[in-house]
């Protein structure tokens, strides 16, 4: 009976047996392909933005914020700590350890329930990357099996490399270069052992562990991993009293450490239509920003922000005002700085890229370079009296009076006076002495869309962003040339493949006629509108820009290396304060930046060159500028070439 007995309890036990081996077989094959995503590693990595000096601007990330770190740059300490404290047969075993396993399972017999789980680093990643954090039997089977077949796949250096970038270290950083430098501000090779004791234990409990928010258990846990390579003795005494009595300083960073936010937006905005995985791609971004530049340009519109505010004493018109101010190098378009809007925090809408204006005055420039280019001279004779227009139909006729801002006019008046003082008059029968369909058609060449055929083109009567108007103010600024704005100067992909962008150029007038233009604007700031945005030590020129009722007040000016264009108004396009002219409201932000940009940059250049085309005499005592028009380019035809890195001269 006890034989019979014991032939079936064995009968039974092979069949159970056979039948665990088929379903582990069965099990194996339905889960084998499941390692593809630990095999082919792609993980989401953050893309960083960069000044132009590599200052870091801000971390870009889809969920999860990493940096990723080849094996070859991961510290000897980090590895021996990980190996250590969590996995000492790593690099023995198969990927599971067959006696810590049957010692697991004695202790769950035991206490009937999951105590201890056995689980190798290779197992670790398993779970981690595949499979759920439940404590299921089958779940457990699949864990086994798949970090037995991930062995056969993967070399241990290539494990620990998946390991090291996949698991989460706390604080929203994943991997431990992402940690390492969010906790300590630095590289890997420059951790203590202390510091790779720390980031080595948090992935077993990382909310519990995270230093910025325990940084008692946190250290307690890293004592635990040095007193464990002490006892496999990896480190010596000294290297061991030195690890545990050091306590490194925390840093608590946001993730994205974006110190740009508009500039960041804009650069999204602009690469995101070519690169779909730029916020996960984990590029390296170098933009035309220069941090310190920015850094003034917020400051500056911040001031005279707070001035037109302070000077509101009811607060009346001032509970949407805002600005927006873009700065850039003259002669290769390069963004320096990019504010669009006075809080971000309160609004991302950004006032320098998406606010449509009209510029009011400050279009006169453009108006008065034709008068230029055509063969007029900066003390023609300009006339500056009333005229009232007629328009409409007869029986819906309607008159037009405009008039200037000082409400008088002053007759016969030099061009370049009418506009240094901003005489509307004089510019309106300036306008029409030319010929309105002349002058659309050459601001149409300049830049300038969906403008009116109409004389309102002369007061600025059309929308415009100030990025937008600050590449049409580089004819004046980059000697007769127009410069593109660009903000994105190369991009390097993970493989190291960089794309470098260049300048765009393109010829609209002679080096010799826009400067005519920039003594004119010069005048305008050292005796004209405005003198708000003098500068001390350094020659700059501009134009001021207010529009009807004061909705709109903008300084466009620019010094011989660099152009700033500010603008203040409401958000819902409602009159600021009377009085908030271009000069008052925007000239002295314009001022601050260059005083304090002058305090950084002494080296500066601090006087507009004269082209040699150039001369100058003495007429009733005061030194008047003239060129030889001779080489101006035709109005009759518009056309031009645009390419990169050059600017190519051609009629228009």
């Amino acid at each position: 009976m006890i034989i019979k007995f014991i032939k079936v309890f064995f009968a039974l036990c092979i069949t159970i047996g056979i039948g665990i081996f088929i379903w582990l077989i069965y099990l194996y094959s339905q889960i084998r392909f499941e390692i593809n995503p630990i095999v082919n590693y792609k993980p989401k990595l953050t893309t960083q933005f960069y000044d132009k000096n590599n200052k870091l601007i801000a971390n870009v990330f889809d969920d999860e914020h990493r940096y990723y770190t080849k094996f070859e740059e991961l510290p000897p300490r980090a590895i021996e700590a990980l190996v250590a404290i969590e996995d000492t047969q790593f690099f023995e075993h198969n990927g599971i350890n067959t006696e810590a396993i049957l010692r697991a399972i004695v202790k769950d017999l035991q206490a009937m329930r999951f105590v201890e789980g056995a689980s190798t680093l290779t197992q670790q990643l398993v779970k981690t990357m595949i499979l759920s954090h439940e404590k299921k039997i089958v779940r457990k089977v699949k864990e086994i099996l798949l970090s037995i077949r991930l062995e056969s796949q993967l070399s241990k250096e290539e494990i620990l490399e998946r390991y090291f970038n996949q698991v989460y270290f706390g604080h929203g950083y994943y991997g431990i270069k992402t940690a390492s430098s969010g906790y300590f501000h630095k590289t890997l090779n420059q951790l203590t052992l202390k510091e790779i004791a720390m980031l080595v234990g948090l992935p077993r409990a990382p909310s519990f562990y995270t230093p910025t928010k325990n940084l008692k258990h946190a250290l307690t846990r890293a004592n635990q991993v040095i007193k464990r390579l002490r006892v496999l003795g990896w480190i010596n005494q000294s290297e061991y009293t030195i690890a545990l009595n050091e306590i490194p300083i925390i840093y608590n960073d946001t993730l994205s450490l974006n110190k740009a936010p508009y500039v960041i937006d804009s650069a999204l905005k602009i690469m995101k239509q070519d690169i779909e995985d730029i916020r996960y791609g984990g590029y390296k971004v170098g933009l035309t920003i220069d941090l310190d530049a920015q850094d003034i340009a917020r400051q500056s519109l911040q001031l005279g922000y707070d001035r037109i505010i302070n000077r509101d004493k009811d607060q009346n018109n001032t509970y949407t005002l805002n600005g927006a101010i873009v700065v850039l190098e003259n002669n290769t378009g390069k963004i320096l700085a990019i504010v669009g809007g006075i809080d971000y925090t309160q609004s991302s809408f950004n006032r320098a890229t998406q606010s449509i204006r009209q510029p009011g005055s400050s279009i006169k420039p453009f108006l008065y370079q034709t008068a230029l280019d055509l063969g007029y001279s900066t003390i023609s004779d300009s006339v500056d009296i009333s005229r009232t227009y007629t328009y409409g139909e007869e029986e819906d006729e309607k008159k037009w009076q405009p008039r200037n801002y000082e409400k008088n006019f002053k007759g016969l008046i030099k061009l370049k006076e009418a506009l240094i003082h901003s005489r509307n008059l004089a510019t309106i029968n300036l306008v029409t002495d030319i010929g309105i369909d002349v002058v659309h058609k050459r601001l149409k060449y300049y830049g300038f869309g969906k403008i009116p055929v109409d004389l309102s083109i002369t007061l600025g009567s059309f929308g415009v962003s100030a990025l937008n108007l600050s590449e049409y103010y580089t004819i004046f600024s980059n000697k007769g040339i127009k410069t593109k704005p660009y903000l994105v100067a190369k991009i390097t992909d993970i493989s190291g493949q960089t794309i470098n962008f260049e300048p765009e150029l393109e010829y609209i007038t002679t080096a010799g006629q826009a400067y005519l233009m920039t003594t004119i604007l010069r005048d305008v700031v050292r005796r004209g509108t405005g003198r708000k945005a003098r500068v001390r030590h350094i020659e700059v020129a501009g134009k001021t820009g207010t529009t009807n009722n004061n909705v709109d007040a903008w300084f466009c000016g620019y010094s011989p290396t660099l152009q700033t264009i500010v603008w203040y108004g409401n958000d819902d396009n409602k009159p600021m304060r009377s009085g908030e002219t271009g000069g008052r409201a925007a000239g002295p932000a314009f001022k601050n930046f260059y005083t304090q940009w002058l305090k950084i940059h002494p080296e500066t250049q601090r006087k507009f060159k004269q082209p040699p085309e150039v001369f100058t005499s003495r007429i009733n005592g005061k030194l008047e500028y003239f060129t030889n028009i001779s080489n101006i380019p035709s109005q009759n035809n518009h056309k031009s070439i645009r390419k990169k890195g050059k600017a190519t001269p051609l009629p228009f």
